[in-house]
């Protein structure tokens, strides 16, 4: 079972004490590529949830937010220096005096002046809080990776298309075969029977000559590679995971024998079911890269 690396997680809870969101998009990457967006009261947990994330969707560039809600907490997340903002505001107001300026706008100056407000890192004392979040960032995984084989399935299906085409090739490939060897051996007769009864030659060198240049063109062996990678391919897509670099690998190979067939046979017919095989190979080059 393929999984792809396209995926995404959505998890939520809302009770009497708190409302918890935990959302999980992912992409394909060579690597875990991990983003993460929680409030500042989670900042210490980065390393149990990438412990989370990289168990459940183990690669992929993943991107986690998570949303954080307390409904009992009566204190602000800022922390206002009322003395501070009164020393800015005075000043400000002597200023204004001294110029007679408008004095309109100096609330606004003087708490945004610098250090009148600042922050709040909240820290992870509730255990339970925590432990919920914690809870709903699972959920949110497994639907991931729920997503993630819902879509292997959708892309398995696809594989098997493709390859079904690239046999259809091949074996059409395979018909024509004996019809290109023996066109290439009446061309040759034609062309040579009126020079072969003119001139003397080895006919031994001759014979030698025409099977070297027979082997040269012949595609045998690389329809039999092409014919096993296939079905290797095949295999691997069926009873394997986390198979996509392997895939990716063995799809190389099956673009060098197609490549090689074609450029052997040197025959338009062959070259056009080359062409089609081509095609799906790339299809499946460019879907094996959102293989896990």
């Amino acid at each position: 079972m393929i999984k792809s690396m396209t995926g995404y997680g959505l998890a939520s809870i809302e009770n009497d004490d708190y409302i918890i969101s935990v959302e999980v998009k992912t992409l394909n990457s060579k690597f875990l590529d991990l983003s993460i967006r929680s409030p500042k009261q989670f900042s210490d947990k980065e390393l149990e949830i990438r412990n989370l994330v990289s168990k459940a969707l183990e690669r992929g560039k993943v991107n986690l937010n998570i949303d954080f809600a307390s409904k009992t907490g009566i204190d602000l997340p800022i922390s206002i220096n009322e003395d501070l903002f009164m020393s800015y505001f005075q000043k400000y107001q002597q200023l204004s005096d001294k110029v007679q300026g408008a004095s309109t706008d100096l609330f606004k100056l003087a708490l945004q002046s610098p250090s009148v407000i600042s922050n709040l890192v909240e820290k992870t004392s509730d255990v339970e809080a925590w432990e919920a979040v914690k809870t709903i960032i699972e959920k949110a995984l497994a639907t991931c990776d729920e997503f993630r084989m819902d879509e292997g399935k959708v892309l398995e299906e696809k594989f098997l298309e493709n390859l079904s085409i690239i046999r259809q090739g091949l074996n059409q490939v395979k018909a024509a075969d004996p019809i290109r060897k023996e066109r290439i051996r009446q061309r040759i007769r034609n062309n040579f029977s009126d020079w072969l009864e003119e001139n003397d030659f080895d006919e031994n060198r001759f014979e030698q000559e025409l099977i070297y240049y027979f082997e040269k063109i012949d595609i045998t062996e690389e329809l039999v590679r092409l014919e096993t990678h296939l079905n290797y391919f095949e295999k691997n897509l069926l009873e394997g995971s986390q198979q996509g670099k392997k895939l990716g690998f063995i799809s190389q190979e099956i673009g060098r024998e197609i490549n090689t067939i074609g450029s052997k046979a040197n025959d338009a017919e062959i070259q056009q079911y080359v062409v089609v095989m081509k095609d799906e190979l790339e299809k499946i080059k460019e879907q094996s890269l959102n293989i896990l």
